[in-house]
Order: structure tokens, then C-alpha cells, then sequence
């Protein structure tokens, strides 16, 4: 479960650096507002690749799109095309 706590509390940062877990971040306010996450690195890593990996997953399905909407193009196609573009 997250923890919520001002910003000031950081005057004491190692209080609040003992709440951060994995699976437990520390939510810090500004005037009562939310402003900044603290969370365990190796959390911080997976989101990292969770976002990449969606990311991926939506240029896949835009191809997927793409081709079956003004269809597909041969391998030897894609490959003349990949030398043209290298030169």
C-alpha cells in the first residue's frame, strides 16, 4: 500500500526513504496536492519496461493495421527496399 506525506517530511529523508518498497511507493504532496513519486528502482525498471513493451506492441498492431488495410509486401520487396535505404 502507498504512503502519502508531505514534502517536508523529507527533512528527515532517511524516515522517509524506510517506507519505499517494492510494491509501495511514497506519494509526496505540495500544499495537499500530489507533486512526486519515490519507489524502489527495481520497480521503477519493470514500469520502464512494461511502457517499452507496450509501446512496441502498439507500432506492431499499427503494422498489422497498415497491411491489411493497403497490404502486404514481399521479403524480397522489404529487402530491396532496406538496401535502398541504406545507400
Amino acid at each position: 500500500m502507498a504512503t502519502i506525506s508531505p514534502v517536508s517530511d523529507l527533512r528527515d529523508y532517511n524516515k522517509v526513504l524506510n517506507k519505499v518498497n517494492y510494491g509501495t511507493p511514497v506519494y509526496l504532496t505540495v500544499n495537499g496536492r500530489g507533486k512526486y513519486t519515490i519507489r524502489d528502482i527495481e520497480e521503477d525498471e519493470e514500469f520502464e519496461k512494461t511502457k517499452a513493451m507496450i509501446k512496441l506492441m502498439c507500432e506492431l498492431n499499427k503494422g498489422r493495421m497498415s497491411g491489411e488495410k493497403e497490404g502486404y509486401i514481399s521479403a524480397l520487396e522489404a529487402r530491396e527496399m532496406t538496401r535502398r535505404n541504406r545507400a
